[in-house]
């Protein structure tokens, strides 16, 4: 549970990178997500929920132009 409490934290901080404008889609579709899959236990499934989390939000910062590399923190978080 705290492993995703700081891979959610670390996305929201995230989320305030991008265009002002954005910013509430993006915050209601991480807290949307998280919450969907906060009754997950399966450990074969975490990782890989881990690993979604983090290239989606790749994605988005690459869809608006942010350097990947302020998600370095989330990358730690999820992908080790």
């Amino acid at each position: 549970m705290e492993r995703a409490l700081r891979a959610y934290g670390a996305v929201l901080r995230l989320v305030r990178r991008l265009p002002r404008d954005t910013r509430p889609y993006y915050a209601k579709f991480v807290r949307e997500n998280f919450v969907n899959y906060r009754e997950v236990e399966d450990p074969n499934t975490l990782p890989e929920l881990f690993r979604r989390a983090y290239f989606h939000t790749i994605w988005v910062l690459n869809k608006y132009s942010v350097d990947k590399s302020v998600a370095d923190e989330l990358k730690e978080i999820c992908c080790n």
